[in-house]
């Protein structure tokens, strides 16, 4: 009978990890990320997880034409600065942080309705060791009605 507890026990941990992760990912994204989108609008997704360092994600993504957009990559301090990229889907660079200074943030209009695929990299370690930082890492998006300005 112990042994039966135990073995709930765990899994009852083992299943409930990763929801303490995403929530505490939850939790930076709201508090340090999003102040950063201002003065845009914040669409209302949430794209986060949780990464390791040398990890590469991609998100696709769809902009609506008439619209100005702001991309921001928001990750916790123990990962290091994160390069993105944005591609469009034949997988054409548009823009590369790498390229300005490692910003985390990218203002863009949408001329017209398109796909873009962003693509974070999180540095790998630079020394080797026994283990990885791992950390939140967000994509967040917002937008303003472009008014001709």
């Amino acid at each position: 009978m112990k042994r039966l507890l135990n073995t709930i026990l765990i899994a009852t941990m083992l299943t409930a990890i990763p929801f303490l992760g995403f929530s505490q990912c939850k939790g930076f994204t709201k508090k340090e990320c999003l102040p950063v989108l201002e003065p845009y609008l914040y669409n209302g997704q949430l794209n986060s997880a949780i990464l390791n360092e040398g990890d590469v994600a991609e998100l696709l993504l769809t902009f609506y034409g008439g619209q100005d957009y702001r991309i921001l990559v928001c990750s916790q301090d123990m990962l290091g600065t994160v390069e993105f990229k944005l591609f469009d889907t034949e997988r054409n660079e548009i823009f590369s942080n790498k390229e300005h200074n490692l910003v985390n943030v990218w203002d863009f209009n949408a001329n017209s309705t398109q796909q873009l695929i962003v693509q974070v990299k999180v540095p790998a370690p630079t020394e080797k060791k026994e283990l990885v930082n791992s950390g939140c890492v967000s994509i967040l998006v917002g937008f303003k009605e472009n008014l001709g300005e």
